[in-house]
């Protein structure tokens, strides 16, 4: 099987391609380049270079969410694109879950956790056996930076902290204790773990969906539709 995987939901952009369950190429940027602008070319590029087109694919893989709202658009879109154009099956992909399988030779606790801003986070922690499986230890959550801290402190296994939110958890912690960062090259999203996630939730029974079911997961409003909220409900008072 030929699976593409793509992530666009924060800073980083990264496209990956398994064949037979086996990772055969990763293109990966972290710069100040729009993903509208670079996603699609380093896809193109990354396939040419496999020797494949969207037609030689089996599916694609793509984080949903959370994230960027702006990210998880392009990304989704991107693959809404070259599967309804190649008649292609999609599956999406926790962005948290994906993070999560940064660290999964990890013994012990994965916490995935991304910055929201206003001392917001998107986390979810994961038990990891150390032989190459993960289980999730509750849902994908937006919650305040300091609930989480707690939640990580009050682990009894060692706590791996992975995504764009790590340092700023681990900074804010009281005990650190058995609490580590994961290093820079696995701390933030890669289109490698999107596709691991994925071969992982096929192995369990997940279903594929057309491209027009896709749609991203954003655990809360966006900021403008928040701030409309606050307006309106303050306009009742």
């Amino acid at each position: 099987m030929n699976l593409l995987a793509i992530d666009a939901s924060s800073l980083p952009a990264s496209c990956a391609l398994y064949r037979g369950g086996a990772l055969a190429a990763e293109s990966y940027v972290h710069n100040k380049l729009t993903h509208s602008q670079t996603l699609m070319p380093m896809v193109q590029r990354m396939l040419e270079n496999a020797g494949l087109t969207p037609a030689g694919l089996n599916l694609l893989a793509v984080t949903a969410g959370p994230g960027s709202f702006t990210g998880l658009r392009i990304g989704i879109a991107a693959v809404k694109g070259m599967a309804w154009g190649a008649g292609k099956p999609c599956l999406p992909v926790s962005t948290l879950e994906a993070l999560a399988w940064n660290g999964v030779c990890h013994r012990g606790v994965v916490c995935a956790v991304m910055d929201a801003r206003c001392a917001q986070v998107y986390a979810a922690l994961f038990d990891s056996s150390g032989t190459g499986g993960l289980a999730p230890l509750g849902r994908d959550e937006a919650l305040p930076l300091a609930q989480l801290c707690r939640r990580v402190e009050q682990c009894r296994q060692p706590v791996l902290l992975v995504g764009d939110g790590a340092e700023l958890c681990y900074n804010n912690l009281d005990r650190k204790e058995g609490v580590v960062l994961a290093p820079a090259n696995l701390r933030f999203q890669r289109a490698s773990s999107v596709g691991l996630a994925a071969l992982a939730a096929l192995a369990a029974g997940a279903r594929p969906v057309e491209a027009a079911a896709l749609a991203p997961v954003y655990l809360r409003l966006p900021q403008a539709e928040r701030e409309l909220l606050q307006k309106q409900q303050a306009a009742r008072k």
